[in-house]
């Protein structure tokens, strides 16, 4: 990240510096003054003036590190205070729905979460105990948000949170990032769920050190989010990562979406279900059980799975020839596949692929951030223009 350039208002070159340094503890966590002055750009003076300002209004501290190495006094770790800077980051998915109050560095300081069902998924009455949870938390955690970020399984609008239509959910035209402001009484950034999985891999999971990554998550449905060149890939108008719905098999099973033969038909929860012989509402669990079962018996697997795997590495291929990533990763249910199965996919995938066989092989990963990806990919999102105001 460069410092300002020449000609810039001194209140401007505070400000971008401020929010540069904030950054750098958010996504990268401690570091001392003069490890900032390196990474930043910016003299000692700069960097000493902008950390006793931050210190002075309780953003940061600073202390010795914990574990010492070499004779002489160690140098103070600069530490961002979690408490200064809080966002609300909400994961809507079929389901179910997660919260968390999330301080800066990434701190989940407190979460609640409840169940959906086909009578509570509506928009108004998920409104209403979003807005009831984020009041217990704030009263349980003595904080307040100053931004919101939410994670929705449908085709969204990014400019102002326009849920266009959420097939499995059932929802169709919802302003969802106006009515939560409302309600809310704070900004919220509403974002789709396979793409905020891809931001908060690429920030704080797999995708550290990649810049051209992609993201698919499994649950009921199939998603995906791309990473390009260190930078979120978005559609015209923010509509982006409906991978799940590409055409793998023509007059295939009807789709929540109102087509037939999508790739989530046939690799999505319901699609996993009936690969292993259990009916396809059953409990998450249930089916992460079974699928960890696999793993003591790779013979099993493959007579189960066989099928399931080839339909997976057939997206795979598609996906890697059109974008080209370094680096796929696997989320949600798909993390939960037994890993010689993953492996088998993946050199399916280098065998077919002309891109991956190009560029030596993509790599295939699982996700090491879990269920919580996507509630991650959220506060992610609401911190990005937070961090300009702290």
């Amino acid at each position: 990240m460069s410092a300002p350039t020449s000609g810039t208002r001194p209140d401007d070159a505070r400000r971008h510096n401020r929010t540069a340094l904030l950054r750098r503890l958010h996504v990268d966590g401690p570091c001392t003054r003069a490890t900032l002055a390196t990474e930043l750009g910016l003299n000692r003076s700069t960097i000493k003036a902008v950390v006793d300002g931050l210190a002075e209004s309780g953003v940061v501290t600073e202390a010795v590190p914990t574990q010492r190495s070499g004779a002489g006094r160690p140098s103070l770790l600069v530490l961002p205070e979690p408490q200064s800077a809080v966002v609300l980051a909400v994961d809507i998915r079929v389901d179910q729905v997660a919260m968390a109050m999330v301080g800066i560095g990434g701190q989940i300081l407190g979460r609640h979460s409840w169940n959906l069902h086909r009578t509570t998924r509506l928009p108004g009455e998920v409104i209403t105990h979003v807005a009831e949870s984020a009041q217990l938390l704030r009263d349980e955690l003595a904080v307040t948000e100053q931004g919101i970020g939410v994670s929705v399984p449908g085709v969204v609008r990014r400019a102002d949170g326009w849920i266009h239509e959420a097939p499995n959910l059932g929802w169709r035209e919802v302003a969802l990032g106006q009515r939560l402001s409302s309600v809310l009484g704070r900004p919220a950034q509403v974002g789709n769920d396979a793409e905020l999985g891809a931001l908060a891999e690429h920030v704080r999971g797999a995708a550290r050190d990649a810049q051209d990554l992609v993201y698919l998550s499994a649950d009921v449905g199939v998603g995906g989010g791309a990473i390009a060149g260190g930078r979120p890939l978005r559609g015209t108008g923010g509509y982006v990562g409906e991978l799940g719905h590409m055409l793998v098999r023509p007059g295939g099973r009807d789709c929540f979406c109102g087509a037939q033969g999508c790739w989530e038909t046939e690799v999505g929860e319901p699609a996993l279900c009936r690969a292993l012989g259990l009916p396809e509402d059953t409990p998450r669990g249930v089916l992460v059980a079974e699928l960890r079962g696999l793993a003591a018996t790779p013979g099993r697997s493959d007579l189960l799975l066989g099928e399931f795997s080839g339909w997976l590495a057939a997206g795979l291929v598609t996906i890697v020839n059109m974008l080209a990533p370094e680096l796929v990763v696997l989320g949600d249910l798909f993390a939960a596949l037994p890993t010689a199965l993953v492996e088998k996919v993946r050199d399916d995938v280098q065998r077919r692929s002309l891109v991956s066989r190009a560029v030596g092989g993509t790599r295939i990963v699982m996700s090491p951030l879990g269920r919580d990806a996507k509630l991650v990919g959220a506060a992610e999102l609401a911190f990005e223009p937070v961090l300009g105001t702290v």
